[in-house]
């Protein structure tokens, strides 16, 4: 029989191999695993930090967890954690990125971690040598990782859909104008334009929009059963916990009524529902216009929780489900500059540190602890490297920000985004204090004030930039 020539052969072997290729990236298939761990204080007192008058605790009135949502199809693979904490630093959150990469083979850069920034719970970083807080650090990081390698372990075959309901009832944006004269000033001495969460009889008008959307990325196993579901809101914590009780707020008791919700009234024991917050930096639950009836402990928690897993419910009604979605995840670390104190500001904040009690009445509301923090950004570092990333999963794109992130931020990155899905996750992957766009900080007000805002004033288009270029490299994804 006539042998093929050399240069059939190889042309046979390149034929063999691209349909080879072509085979098994046609069977490339989504799977997905979840995961949740209690990482509720092991010991007592531990310390809640959001306010400026730290408080200590020795009860929970509900768990805290970390829930994790692992995706793979192919080589593209992420994992998304949400931790209801107050926050996490870049520093503790690469050490456990670190240990997460060390027990699964998988990359630190593939993995997103952010706080849900109850006000009920403890951070999991800083410096504090007291027993009970160093055990909570200890017990996070290690539920942190515990929850991205079960996730992990937990792939299957799955299918994802994707989207989204308004839920505009519970949202309201906490900067105010208010009437001529009213404004009193802040902490540097000085008159701001707006004002956060300011008295009802001097409201003038809201300086910023709301983001009423729930978005949910809905997974389901290969036959169609409902596995979990990740969902985003624009809307800070909500609060007034009793007691000084550790809580997971509206997060957790979300993530008790989702399953309910999307898989009915007898929920599989290993579905995760997860919610995480978007870019609620200038947004709260206050209705400044109107007034609610008073609610019982918790009520209010629970009232936003439900609404918002009937969003969810809502959402996935009319979703259609995909098997073999493109998954990707780029990561960029930014340099961006601190802010530093003029030399009259640091003259001005070492007087205030040394004033008596009885001198500090004279002086406007914070006024010490705002000259606290200019000396500390006048001592510090002239600049940092923040991590932002960019995911996408099949036709859903979801951004992560290391702030505290005002809403027109995320509305924009919505509006310019090339996918048809988008959500934003802050305090992602870090913790740098607030991100206002630059015209909100003509504005002033708290969430523009040096020390609660650290970074250069056009941080916010430097970052956005850079996640549109980030979102175009993922788009080309197949």
């Amino acid at each position: 029989m006539h042998e093929p020539s050399r240069s059939a052969r190889v042309h046979l072997l390149v034929l063999l191999f691209a349909s080879s290729f072509a085979i098994c990236t046609a069977q490339a298939k989504l799977e997905a695993g979840l995961a949740a761990v209690d990482i509720t204080p092991p010991e007592w007192p531990v310390t809640l930090r959001g306010s400026f008058s730290p408080k200590k605790t020795e009860s929970a009135h509900d768990p805290l967890h970390a829930r994790s949502l692992a995706l793979r199809n192919g080589d593209g693979r992420v994992v998304i954690t949400v931790v209801d904490i107050l926050y996490i630093d870049q520093e503790t959150q690469d050490k456990i990125k670190a240990a997460a990469a060390e027990a699964t083979g998988w990359s630190p850069q593939e993995f997103l971690i952010s706080g849900t920034h109850t006000h009920s719970a403890p951070s999991a970083g800083g410096d504090s040598q007291e027993p009970a807080e160093v055990a909570f650090r200890k017990h996070a990081a290690e539920g942190i990782v515990t929850a991205i390698t079960t996730a992990i372990e937990n792939l299957e075959p799955a299918r994802v859909g994707f989207g989204s309901a308004d839920e505009p009832s519970e949202v309201y944006n906490r900067r105010w104008y208010l009437q001529e004269g009213k404004m009193p000033p802040n902490p540097f001495g000085e008159i701001d334009k707006v004002k956060m969460n300011p008295p009802r009889d001097l409201i003038v008008e809201p300086a910023g929009p709301i983001d009423p959307e729930v978005c949910v990325v809905s997974i389901q196993n290969a036959k169609g059963k409902p596995l979990g579901l990740l969902a985003n809101y624009s809307l800070h914590y909500v609060g007034n916990v009793p007691g000084r009780l550790v809580s997971a707020d509206y997060y957790g008791e979300f993530a008790r009524l989702a399953p309910y919700r999307i898989a009915g009234r007898n929920p599989p024991g290993n579905f995760v529902a997860i919610m995480s917050n978007g870019t609620s930096g200038d947004i709260n639950n206050i209705d400044f216009e109107g007034k609610r009836a008073p609610r019982a402990p918790f009520e209010q928690i629970t009232q936003v929780a439900t609404k918002t897993a009937d969003a969810a419910w809502t959402a996935t009604r009319d979703i259609e489900y995909d098997s073999n979605p493109a998954i990707g995840i780029r990561e960029r670390r930014i340099t961006l500059n601190y802010r530093k104190p003029s030399p009259e500001l640091i003259e001005e904040s070492e007087k205030i540190l040394k004033m008596s009690e009885e001198e500090l009445k004279e002086e406007p509301r914070l006024a010490i602890h705002y000259a606290a923090r200019a000396l500390r950004l006048a001592e510090g570092p002239d600049s940092d490297e923040v991590a932002i990333q960019a995911i996408r999963i099949g036709d859903q794109a979801i951004l992560a920000l290391p702030f505290e992130v005002l809403v027109e931020i995320g509305l924009d990155l919505k509006e310019r985004s090339p996918f048809p899905h988008t959500f934003t996750i802050e305090l992602a992957n870090g913790a740098f204090g607030y991100l206002p766009p630059p015209h909100q900080h003509d504005l002033g007000g708290y969430e523009t004030w040096l020390g609660t805002n650290r970074v250069q004033k056009d941080a916010s288009v430097i970052l956005t930039d850079n996640l549109l270029e980030m979102l175009e490299e993922l788009k080309a994804l197949k």
